[in-house]
């Protein structure tokens, strides 16, 4: 009888070994090159750069026993004074099926073995002016909006965001298109579709991601859009009603709902940051959405909804404060909300409110001194010193340039009939 150990142990061989594939290289560049890389946040080198992986890695490979790579990779491109930029690297995941139908898990593949970054310097992204309210500790005088006023002058400013994986929702921080939202959202993606209410699509840039805490922003090229004022969290009371304005799931995009602050603090369970607990309705395409309190500001930024057994109504918003710290870092100086201001009308001094900004018509704006410096409105140069404007009635943005001086820059409630003289006084450069 003929012997059958050679066949046996060369089809042993064949089943244990395992099948190579040849390495293939990676290579992310950037413009300017010598930016920091960092895969799946780790500091991998700088731009030019190059890494071999399998042949796996970049097309499906053979057998079920080759190699292949069985999660997702996202590159992280940054450099002083230029925007960071992530790079989602791989597509996925697919199912492994064999040809016997049996299932051996799922792989991702590169998208391409070449990435390259365009970056952008910092001061052509971040224009314009971020509106916030820094707690003063007095008491507030200016009076609450009805809900359906609250509705009307904030959702103009909210904005629905969409990817190809992902959906959810963001709101305008400055008037010439800075999103914020939050990074679960839009790690990972260059860019996100961005629906306003009326239904008009831009394509927006991811141009920030918080690797710690859950923010990121987004940018819209234009101008002229509605932003919200972001209010600190020390303005924020326990019991205080308010109000989320987002786009929940398969429910009705841009749609508000109300409930009280439920409690105010670090919660580490739910990330990094200072929360709001709230029992306002929070669901998935909720996050990156605003929670406003009464007088339409932002006070926290819808995040997550607590998901357990025999629990209801709790949802958590990261706190204003936190977006604020990320702005800090684009817009060293945002714009305080509110200014008392010498008035020739019925009022000497006001406490300029949100419903004052609304009022209709115009009002006149005048600037004796310093004489030959440079006035801008709202961004826009307007003329030199002395002079006289007609302004129409609402919250204006004013900058004075004088020589080498700190420019003066103040964001300043305009009322109808009203007429006002500013007398910048400016700081040391």
């Amino acid at each position: 009888m003929p012997s059958l150990r050679g066949p046996r142990t060369a089809i042993l061989f064949l089943l244990l070994c395992p099948v190579l594939t040849l390495a293939e290289t990676l290579k992310i560049t950037s413009n300017p090159s010598g930016a920091k890389v960092e895969i799946d946040g780790v500091a991998v080198g700088t731009t030019p750069f190059e890494k071999d992986y399998p042949g796996g890695y970049f097309h499906k490979t053979k057998t079920a026993v080759g190699s292949r790579l069985e999660h997702g990779m996202v590159a992280r491109i940054s450099l002083a004074g230029y925007v960071t930029k992530e790079i989602r690297l791989t597509d996925g995941p697919s199912e492994w099926v064999s040809l016997n139908g049996h299932h051996h898990g799922e792989y991702w593949l590169f998208k391409g073995d070449h990435f390259e970054a365009e970056l952008q310097p910092v001061g052509q992204v971040f224009t314009g002016g971020v509106l916030t309210k820094l707690s003063s500790g007095e008491t507030e005088l200016h009076s609450e909006l009805s809900v359906e006023e609250l509705v009307q002058r904030a959702k103009p400013a909210v904005v629905r965001l969409k990817s190809a994986e992902k959906a959810g929702t963001g709101f305008f921080v400055t008037e010439t298109g800075v999103i914020a939202t939050n990074a679960h959202l839009a790690s990972g993606e260059e860019s996100l579709t961005v629906v306003l209410p009326e239904d008009q699509q831009y394509e927006g840039k991811v141009v920030y991601v918080d690797p710690e805490v859950d923010l990121a922003l987004v940018k819209v090229e234009g101008s002229g859009f509605p932003r919200l004022t972001v209010a600190d969290t020390a303005t924020v009371r326990q019991g205080a009603t308010v109000f989320a304005i987002g786009n929940p799931g398969d429910a009705m995009s841009f749609s508000v709902t109300r409930g009280v602050v439920s409690a105010v603090g670090p919660f580490p369970e739910a990330g990094a940051g200072v929360w709001i607990q709230t029992d306002a309705a929070i669901n998935p395409g909720n996050s990156g959405g605003p929670l406003l309190n009464t007088h339409g500001e932002v006070i926290g930024i819808n995040t997550q909804k607590l998901i357990k057994k025999d629990v209801t109504g709790i949802g958590f918003a990261l706190s204003a404060t936190n977006l604020i710290a990320v702005l800090q870092k684009f817009y060293p100086s945002p714009l305080p909300t509110i200014e008392k201001l010498a008035v020739s009308s019925r009022r000497n001094q006001f406490q300029a409110n949100v419903s004052d900004a609304q009022e209709t018509g115009v009002g006149t704006v005048i600037f004796s001194e310093p004489e030959g410096a440079e006035v801008s409105i709202d961004n826009v140069p307007v003329g030199g010193i002395p002079a006289k404007f007609k302004v129409k009635a609402g919250l204006h943005t004013f900058q004075v340039k004088f020589g080498n001086d700190k420019p003066w820059l103040r964001n300043i409630v305009v009322l109808k009939d009203s007429q006002i003289t500013l007398t910048p006084v400016f700081d040391d450069p």
